[in-house]
């Protein structure tokens, strides 16, 4: 019997990340690198400890290895206990003959069965591809006072940005009045952030009238929100003021990540009050040569630095040989860029190693795109990248020279 819980938290993270290409390739998107010793899902799961709420199931579906691994037994982040704790939720075959997830809802709805061991009051449902600090305790204290079936975490967007969202209009007293999916012409900016909290009772019922509705693309903006609206239910909004950031494009990571260099960071990972959680294995301290010079960056234990890094993210065990040049870019662990090379506006996925002399990417002022090289790679010396190029072992294969 397993002991109840007030509130229990969903986290998506089945996501195929697309649009981050060769990032993708290998991994879920929640378990892609971010800030040097971070994965993005890191982030959700510390908000939950933070907020107090310790049963988190995490809904995994395409290629979910690396981040089952990583996940593992919730250690890290306080999640190992007998009566909670953290559980990998992957799709399975039931006898109905449902398997992969549908939509968002759907996913839910297979999983109800997780839910329903803790008899939780609420269900917080969160997405698994966003980089923010955010007290959910405040959250759910909101939604209890106002009486809600459903709050939804909002943030003010710019006006000209807001036809890119899921848009809430509300009343003076921030109930939900109406819904719009990325309007053209919106009438507010208050922005869905895929933060939901549910009365769990009411959760059920419309996640198994939209189950049973052969028309139904399964997902919570699309259906479940509009249902529940156009049935009068009590929804509000809840506003978020603070850093939150969608990871989900290949410009969106690598702005993220340089908000967190420079003397005053746009987004500070050292907050001892709000301390985000990850599962990092003991690394050697970094080592600087006697010709480095390192400037507004982030350097991870492990590091080996003998040429120039400016204003860049390095993760653990990264080697810059004497002679190298890297700026404006993100390497993740355990990446080799060899002597004399130039990494430019550029984001280098692990285990890859570029050879001496070679050009990655340009500089960002050049007005090119973002250059990334994907994971496990070797680029051979002189290789010349050019500017916006997604290099997976195909592109060398036709672009190395013999």
């Amino acid at each position: 019997m397993y002991k109840k819980q007030e509130c229990v938290a969903m986290l998506l993270a089945g996501g195929q990340g697309s649009r981050l290409y060769t990032l993708t390739e290998k991994t879920a998107k929640p378990a892609v690198r971010f800030g040097g010793k971070y994965r993005i899902i890191d982030f959700p799961l510390s908000n939950c400890v933070n907020s107090g709420i310790y049963t988190v199931g995490v809904l995994t579906q395409y290629q979910p290895l690396q981040l089952n691994e990583y996940i593992g037994n919730g250690q890290p982040w306080d999640l190992d206990r007998g009566q909670s704790g953290v559980m990998v939720l992957p799709p399975y075959q039931a006898k109905s003959g449902a398997d992969w997830y549908k939509g968002t809802a759907n996913a839910i709805y297979q999983n109800f069965n997780f839910i329903d061991r803790y008899d939780p009051d609420y269900v917080l449902i969160l997405s698994g591809d966003h980089i923010y600090k955010m007290d959910y305790e405040k959250m759910l204290k909101a939604h209890k006072e106002t009486g809600a079936d459903c709050t939804i975490a909002v943030l003010e967007v710019p006006l000209e940005e807001a036809s890119r969202f899921g848009i809430m209009n509300t009343d003076e007293n921030l109930r939900i009045t109406e819904f719009e999916e990325k309007p053209k012409h919106p009438k507010s900016t208050k922005a869905s952030m895929g933060i939901y909290i549910f009365n769990t009772g009411v959760l059920r019922d419309y996640l198994e009238a939209d189950e049973a509705d052969p028309d139904s693309s399964k997902d919570f903006g699309k259906n479940i929100i509009p249902k529940m609206l156009s049935d009068g239910r009590l929804m509000y909004a809840y506003p978020f003021r603070g850093y939150w950031k969608d990871v989900g494009t290949i410009q969106s990571l690598w702005e993220a990540n340089m908000d967190l260099v420079g003397e005053q960071p746009v987004f500070d990972l050292r907050d001892r009050d709000w301390r985000i959680f990850s599962r990092n294995t003991s690394e050697a301290p970094h080592f600087v040569g006697e010709y480095a010079k390192i400037s507004n960056s982030l350097i991870t234990e492990g590091c080996v630095i003998e040429g120039i890094v400016e204003n860049s993210v390095l993760a653990s065990g990264v080697k810059v040989c004497r002679g190298a040049y890297v700026k404006d870019s993100v390497i993740m662990s355990n990446v080799t860029v060899g002597e004399g090379s130039t990494v430019n506006y550029s984001m280098i996925d692990e285990n890859t190693a570029v050879g001496a002399g070679s050009v990655i990417g340009r500089a960002k002022s050049s007005g090119g795109g973002i250059t990334v090289i994907g994971s496990d790679l070797a680029v051979k010396p002189g290789t010349d990248v050019p500017a916006g190029e997604m290099v997976d072992a195909e592109w060398l294969k036709a672009n190395h020279k013999d």
